[in-house]
């Protein structure tokens, strides 16, 4: 895809929908992957393409295609280039991964995307974030930027919710997501979400399901329980929320990981063998130690 191009990338985008919406793995707004193969759990990587290199070097999704990689919280980064927010090639790289590697990159709906596409303000300290992305636009695409915007909504509001695995032998499921809804917002949820499709009202605050889904907050090991009885879950892996290391056991059942700042880090799920939060904290790999030119793993 060339990034400079609106037709190529409207073209890009819209290709890279239709897989989200069209794949095999796909039911309602939640992907389920088989429990087999490999997955990489990542965290918020909030435009930092160096470290979506290195977590792609440590997929290796070229080797197997049982293996798979979540990503979310793409765009909206601290850093501008002549005062804009150039994160929009983040989602066009994804939109490309997504067509190289058809059923195996799974972009999620995450709360800044979903402000993205919605108007909604939000900042990550440089400024009204969603303003600077549309001026970042309007920076490279010039008259065409608006309809590269449409194009950008129409590849957002076609990502899961959550990623979800099969049962393994031992019962045992992963469920990776941006967020969950936080207690005080639980009783507006619908918690039969993941297996329809997202409607319009669904991006929507203060109660519409895909936003109270991203935007959850004060997970307590309690409200873990309840929803991992809910949805059947043994593991909950989210982002959303400032993990100082990189990755943090929150509850028996849940990580939180970051993968955009210095201590970034991911963690690899055997699909046939779920570990439990505990064994995968440990299991956590620091993006910092991948080198960009070591062999793939």
């Amino acid at each position: 895809m060339n990034f400079a191009d609106p037709s190529a990338v409207i073209e890009g985008l819209d290709a890279s929908a239709r897989l989200l919406l069209d794949s095999p793995l796909r039911h309602g707004s939640s992907v389920r992957v088989p429990a087999r193969g490999r997955l990489l759990a990542t965290g918020d990587l909030h435009d930092n393409p160096v470290h979506l290199r290195r977590l792609l070097r440590v997929a290796a999704l070229e080797r197997d295609p049982d293996r798979h990689v979540v990503l979310h919280e793409l765009i909206h980064g601290e850093r501008l280039i002549d005062g804009v927010d150039l994160s929009h090639r983040m989602l066009l790289r994804t939109a490309e991964l997504v067509m190289q590697h058809p059923g195996q990159v799974h972009p999620l709906l995450a709360n800044h995307e979903i402000a993205q596409v919605t108007g909604r303000g939000v900042s990550k300290g440089a400024g009204n974030s969603v303003e600077l992305f549309n001026d970042g636009l309007e920076y490279v695409f010039n008259d065409a930027w608006s309809d590269v915007a449409e194009a950008i909504g129409r590849f957002v509001r076609a990502m899961p919710l959550a990623l979800r695995s099969e049962p393994d032998a031992a019962g045992g499921s992963v469920f990776c997501a941006h967020s969950l809804p936080g207690p005080a917002t639980l009783p507006f949820m619908d918690l039969d979400v993941l297996d329809r499709p997202l409607t319009d009202e669904d991006f929507l605050g203060p109660s519409g399901a895909a936003y109270l889904m991203t935007w959850g907050r004060g997970l307590t090991p309690e409200h873990l329980d309840r929803l991992a009885a809910e949805w059947g879950v043994t593991l909950f892996c989210l982002g959303h929320q400032h993990a100082e290391t990189g990755v943090e056991l929150v509850s028996p059942r849940t990580l939180v990981l970051n993968s955009d700042h210095e201590r970034g880090a991911v963690v690899p799920i055997d699909l046939s063998a779920i570990p439990s939060a505990e064994a995968a904290f440990y299991d956590a790999l620091p993006l910092s130690s991948v080198a960009d030119s070591e062999p793939t793993r």
